[in-house]
């Protein structure tokens, strides 16, 4: 039986019923998505605000860098150099085939500059330190450590947001100016040494590839990256649901979310950074 005029009769029997099931079913999908995005963007509004109004303390942001920036160095580091490998690895067979190897050096470097490097970097920062967030949020807030925060008159997104989404907004950048450089290394390396091309040639035709405006445009795309991990990840902390199975969908959420809009704003930002590029220099887009 309905039961107001805003209701649907779900006891509507056969098709016309399992229609209008899925419409409310998706209706409903659709009301939870558009309440979620309004949360992170009134959420990530807060923090702005914050920073605006008064930076955390020195020793609390120091920290934060160092865990979120500094402790992933290792991690990114190893895996450019493994990625420019594989580049190299996955790219000779077809440049051999038309004589072009020794322009392996230009096409590494510019996939690690521009998409790779940016992206590898934030992937290992959403999971090694955006599940790490969300999960120590997350149990803050279930043990309601939040809440005492709250209760003693101090603003948590002041003392636990802030510090993290500075970090992360700080440190992504180097971490993917390391990624960067591991994987022209480590791509540069496997080619001159391993598949034995004249380092020569091989330098001299990486040398010709737009280097400078290159590395700007990964660095750009990771600023952009590293707000979206932070912000995602914080959210999904504050918003855990009780016990240990909602800190572990918190933790998992946080970075799944985050690869996902990663690898959207990655498209979004290229398609404006491209445009930018043949604005200011309609010359090379001849």
């Amino acid at each position: 039986m309905s039961t107001g005029t805003a209701s649907i009769d779900r006891s509507a029997p056969g098709f016309i019923g399992r229609v209008l099931d899925g419409i409310a079913d998706i209706g409903e999908i659709t009301i939870a998505w558009v309440e979620s995005v309004g949360d992170i963007v009134l959420f990530a509004w807060q923090t702005f605000l914050w920073m605006v109004v008064r930076l955390p303390r020195r020793d609390t942001l120091v920290l934060a860098l160092y865990q979120i920036g500094v402790r992933s160095l290792p991690v990114v580091a190893l895996t450019g150099t493994f990625i420019g490998m594989v580049l190299a690895v996955q790219s000779y067979s077809q440049f051999r085939a038309f004589g072009l190897e020794t322009q392996l050096g230009a096409v590494i470097n510019r996939s690690m500059f521009r998409e790779l490097g940016p992206v590898l970097a934030a992937t290992m920062l959403a999971g090694r330190v955006g599940s790490s967030i969300a999960a120590e949020l997350g149990t803050m807030r279930v043990t309601e450590q939040i809440d005492a925060l709250t209760a003693m008159g101090a603003n948590p997104i002041r003392y636990l947001v802030v510090p993290r989404f500075l970090a992360c907004l700080f440190m992504i950048p180097s971490l993917t100016i390391m990624a960067v450089f591991m994987g022209v290394v480590g791509g540069g390396f496997y080619c001159t040494y391993i598949l034995d091309i004249d380092t020569f040639y091989y330098v001299n035709n990486a040398r010709y590839s737009d280097a400078n405006w290159d590395l700007c445009y990964g660095i750009m795309k990771s600023v952009f990256f590293g707000a979206a991990i932070a912000i995602l990840s914080c959210y999904r902390g504050f918003n855990c649901q009780p016990g240990a199975e909602g800190v572990g969908r918190a933790s998992t959420a946080a970075f799944v979310q985050s690869f996902v809009v990663i690898l959207v704003l990655d498209l979004l930002l290229s398609i404006a950074f491209d445009s930018l590029y043949y604005t200011l220099w309609p010359e090379m887009a001849l």
